[in-house]
């Protein structure tokens, strides 16, 4: 009897859930690729891998990853009941929001609104924001691509 040929398996939504939460927590803790990658003895290119979805995160390197972020391992994984636990696809405006604030602009811009401390004055601006996007939407502006995501 032959071997069974091994098979690559390919992410399923809640490793593309485990990868935006390791960006988002990376980013948050303020640590470069470079810097995370060396910290578990890989590459910068290997956590681009992970955060990108393209490679799994192995549940020992996952435990590892947690630990060096100072968050529970339960951190890295959807809540219970959500559609990425349960196999389904993350909204199209999650999927969007997300990929907008993980991006430079992204970044930039809710980094500078969050130093907003006037609470009317953030109100004022995300006004201003519906507006200019409602008008951009009558006038058939073409939606722009978001900055490149910085490391």
């Amino acid at each position: 009897m032959n071997a069974p040929m091994s098979r690559v398996r390919k992410p399923v939504p809640v490793d593309g859930f485990v990868a935006q939460r390791l960006r988002a927590l990376r980013k948050a803790k303020g640590l470069s690729q470079s810097q995370l990658g060396s910290e578990l003895g890989l590459t910068f290119q290997q956590i681009q891998k992970y955060e990108k979805a393209v490679n799994r995160i192995g549940a020992g390197r996952l435990f590892e990853v947690a630990r060096i972020l100072g968050v529970p391992i339960n951190e890295m994984y959807p809540e219970s009941g959500s559609e990425a636990e349960n196999g389904g696809e993350l909204g199209d405006g999650v999927k969007r929001v997300s990929e907008f604030a993980l991006s430079a602009e992204g970044w930039r811009l809710c980094n500078a609104f969050l130093s907003i401390k006037n609470r009317q004055t953030r109100k004022t601006l995300v006004a201003l924001v519906l507006e200019l996007a409602e008008k951009a939407a009558s006038e058939g502006e073409p939606e722009a691509e978001p900055d490149a995501k910085p490391e």
